[in-house]
């Protein structure tokens, strides 16, 4: 079965025929639960959002920040295994129809066969990985089998990333680009930075992949901000937070729906 990499390319090419930026949301598997993480995905693309990136909770993370590691710490404490990451991309593709890919580090799918893991992601729907630490000189057989699936490779570029790097990086890559907005980690903040907007210029100098943001956006007006000069928005511990902040199970999914609203109402404001 062929993956979703066709679904990911139309959903983003309909947000720039709309004149606007396409809303990507991260949020990890088996948060707060298994069941309870699959209902805050939809709850998600019910607010608005685009497209989803479902986290797969890794004990060593290098790009994600406190808010993230909290949650994929409860996650692991919970079980979760990636039969539970591969159930929670069906069941969110399965019921909205929108593309779902997963966000990862490479250890895990390293250890779990590239194969097994690229196969079992497109019968269940996904669209694709981001692959944060994977080497794009190491990349030859994932590559291989994603493209052989139908399935995104998209790596992530920095603002410290130079112009033969983004070259390098963006020919190898599918699906969209993942800009980092800043050296970090994953969290909200204050301001996302001009750094930014730069690094979509001379990313955008190099491929015609859509180029998407992430790290830092947690509000409308930044969403606003950052869809003035990026395809997509990418927004992760804003919605983890919510998650984590709420009395209940039930505020939660309420918190997470709203939020998905005013930040795709803030995408539409470029």
């Amino acid at each position: 079965m062929s993956g979703n990499i066709r679904l990911l390319s139309d959903t983003l090419a309909r947000a720039r025929s709309e004149d606007r930026a396409a809303l990507v949301a991260y949020l990890p598997a088996g948060f707060p639960t298994v069941d309870g993480g699959i209902e805050a995905i939809k709850a998600v693309f019910d607010g608005g959002a685009d497209i989803v990136e479902v986290g797969l909770p890794h004990s060593d993370p290098v790009l994600d920040g406190p808010v993230i590691q909290t949650a994929d710490d409860i996650a692991l404490r919970g079980g979760v295994r990636i039969a539970d990451v591969m159930r929670t991309v069906r069941e969110a593709h399965r019921s909205t129809g929108k593309p779902v890919l997963v966000m990862t580090y490479w250890n895990p799918i390293d250890r779990y066969g590239i194969e097994r893991f690229t196969a079992e992601l497109a019968e269940a729907g996904g669209a694709g990985c981001i692959l944060p630490d994977l080497p794009v000189q190491e990349s030859a057989v994932w590559r291989e089998h994603a493209e052989k699936h139908g399935l995104a490779t998209v790596f992530v570029v920095a603002p410290s990333s130079r112009d033969e790097r983004l070259a390098e990086i963006t020919a190898a890559g599918s699906g969209f680009v993942y800009a980092a907005s800043l050296m970090g980690v994953t969290g909200t903040r204050a301001s996302v930075g001009a750094q930014a907007q730069d690094l979509v210029g001379r990313t955008r100098a190099t491929t015609e992949l859509p180029v998407c943001v992430g790290l830092g956006v947690s509000d409308a007006e930044q969403a606003a901000e950052v869809a003035g000069f990026a395809d997509g928005v990418i927004v992760g511990s804003a919605f983890v937070k919510r998650l984590l902040d709420a009395d209940d199970h039930a505020a939660g999914i309420a918190a997470v729906r709203a939020l998905a609203g005013e930040l795709a109402e803030g995408v539409r404001k470029r």
